[in-house]
C-alpha cells in the first residue's frame, strides 16, 4: 500500500487526467488509504503552501509577459531581432532564435513564448516559403532557452522548491542561455543552406535603422537587466522583482500609447489563468510530497541512487537519464516540483552545486517538452500551426543534436552556470 499512490498517479497521466488532477488524487488516496491521519489534512496541505512569499513572483512575472504583448513591446522586440539577422539566409529563422532569447527576460515561459511565436512568427515565415515543418520546429526549440534566461519560471519554481537562491539562479542562467542561443543559430545556419532558404533582406539593413529598431525595444530589453541588477544589488527580492517588471512594463505600455483601460481585463483573465494552471500543479504536489515524506521515499531514492555511485559525473549522468524519461511524460513543471525535493539533497551530498544543477534540470525538463512522445512544447506549436506531429519530429531532428548536446555541455561545464554568480559586485 505504501506505493500506491504512485500507482494512481502513473495510471492517471496514462490514462491522460490532467497532471495537476491526477496528482491530487494520488495524493488524496493516500489520506483515504492509510489511515494514518484524518483526511482534513490533505486540504491543509493543499491551501498551506500558497502562503509562500517567494512563489507570489510566478503570477508577476506571468503577468509581465502579458503586459509586454498588449504594450506592443514583443513586437518592437520582433523588429530589432529582424533588423540585426534578416539579411542573414534564413533570417526569419534567426529572428525566431533571437526572440526567444530576447523574450526569455520577458514572459520567462516556453510555452507561452511557443504559443506567441507559433502565431506571429510562423504564419509570416509560411508566407516567406519556409516550410511549416521547419518553422514550427525552430520555434518549439528555440522557446527552451526562454526558460534559462531570468526571469524564468522554471528557476523560481526549483529555487523554491529545493530551497535555492532564486538570484543566484537568475545571475547563473544568463551564460547558458546566451551560449544556447548561439548554438541554435548555428544550427539553424547550417539548415538554412541545407535547405536553401532566402534571406528576408538581400543587404544588411542600413545602422541607422537598426538604431531605431534598437531605441523602440530598448526598454523592454533593459527589464531583464534591471531584475538581475536589482536583485543582485540588494534593492529588491526576486517576488519583488516581479512587481517591479509588471510596473516597469505598463509605463513603457502608458508611453507608447498602446496600452489601454481597455486591455486590463484581458490582461487580468490571461494572467489569471496561467498562474492557475501553475499554482493546481504546486498544491497537488504539495500534499503529495507530504506523503512522499510521510513514507521516507525521498530518503530511500537517494540512498539507492547514492549506493549505485557517488561519483558526481556518473550521478549526473544517472540524473539526467531519469530526467528525459520523466520529462517526456510528464509536463516540466509538474515535473520540477515533484523531483526538485528528492534529487537536491542527492547531489548536494555528492558536492555538486545546486545552483548548477538547477539549470541543468530545469532545461533537461524542457528539453522533453519538445520531444516525443508527451511534448507539451511539440503539441502547443504543432496544434497552432497545424503542422502534423510526425513532420515536426523529422524538422526537428537537428534541433534535438543540438539541444542534447547542450545539455552535455552545461551538465559537465558547470562554470557557464557558476562564473556570473561567484562574481561579487561589492
Amino acid at each position: 500500500m505504501t506505493l500506491a499512490p504512485v500507482f494512481i498517479l502513473l495510471l492517471g497521466i496514462g490514462i491522460g487526467i490532467p497532471v495537476a488532477l491526477a496528482i491530487g488524487m494520488a495524493a488524496l488516496s493516500f489520506f483515504l488509504i492509510s489511515g494514518a491521519m484524518p483526511p482534513e489534512i490533505f486540504v491543509q496541505r493543499i491551501v498551506a503552501v500558497t502562503h509562500s512569499f517567494p512563489l507570489l513572483a510566478v503570477p508577476l512575472f506571468v503577468m509581465t509577459g502579458v503586459v509586454m504583448n498588449y504594450a506592443g513591446i514583443t513586437t518592437r522586440m520582433m523588429s530589432f531581432a529582424e533588423a540585426m539577422t534578416g539579411h542573414w539566409r534564413g533570417g526569419l529563422a534567426q529572428v525566431n532564435v533571437l526572440l526567444s532569447t530576447l523574450l526569455g527576460g520577458v514572459s520567462g515561459s516556453a510555452n507561452a513564448d511557443a504559443a506567441m511565436q507559433s502565431k506571429v512568427l510562423v504564419p509570416e515565415m509560411s508566407r516567406r516559403g519556409y516550410d511549416p515543418a521547419f518553422s514550427t520546429a525552430v520555434t518549439a526549440s528555440s522557446s527552451i532557452i526562454s526558460v534559462i534566461i531570468p526571469p524564468g519560471i522554471g528557476l523560481i519554481l526549483y529555487g523554491f522548491m529545493g530551497n535555492v537562491s532564486i538570484g543566484q539562479l537568475f545571475l547563473a542562467g544568463i551564460v547558458p542561455g546566451v551560449v544556447i542561443c548561439a548554438a541554435m543559430m548555428m544550427t539553424v545556419a547550417l539548415e538554412a543552406r541545407r535547405l536553401n532558404l532566402k534571406p528576408a533582406y538581400e543587404d544588411p539593413m542600413p545602422w541607422a535603422d537598426r538604431g531605431r529598431a534598437f531605441a523602440g525595444a530598448f526598454f523592454a530589453l533593459m527589464v531583464p537587466v534591471g531584475i538581475v541588477l536589482g536583485i543582485r544589488l540588494g534593492f529588491f527580492t526576486p517576488t519583488e522583482a516581479g512587481a517591479m517588471a509588471v510596473f516597469f512594463a505598463a509605463i513603457v505600455g502608458v508611453i507608447y500609447g498602446e496600452l489601454k483601460l481597455s486591455h486590463i481585463q484581458p490582461i487580468l483573465e490571461q494572467t489569471m489563468q496561467a498562474t492557475a494552471v501553475i499554482l493546481l500543479v504546486i498544491c497537488s504536489a504539495s500534499a503529495f510530497g507530504f506523503y512522499m515524506t510521510w513514507e521516507m521515499i525521498p530518503t530511500t531514492l537517494a540512498n539507492a541512487m547514492l549506493a549505485l555511485t557517488e561519483n558526481p559525473f556518473l550521478l549526473l549522468i544517472l540524473i539526467n537519464l531519469l530526467l528525459i524519461v520523466v520529462g517526456m511524460f510528464i509536463e516540466g513543471s509538474a515535473a520540477l516540483i515533484l523531483l526538485t525535493p528528492i534529487l537536491v539533497p542527492v547531489i548536494v551530498k555528492v558536492g555538486i552545486d545546486p545552483v548548477h544543477f538547477g539549470i541543468v534540470m530545469v532545461f533537461n525538463l524542457t528539453v522533453a517538452g519538445v520531444t516525443p512522445p508527451l511534448g507539451t512544447l511539440m503539441f502547443t506549436t504543432c496544434a497552432i500551426t497545424g503542422v502534423p506531429i510526425a513532420q515536426f519530429i523529422k524538422a526537428a531532428l537537428p534541433f534535438y543534436i543540438t539541444l542534447f548536446g547542450m545539455l552535455f555541455v552545461l551538465t559537465f561545464v558547470p562554470q557557464l552556470s557558476l562564473w556570473l554568480p561567484s562574481l561579487s559586485f561589492n
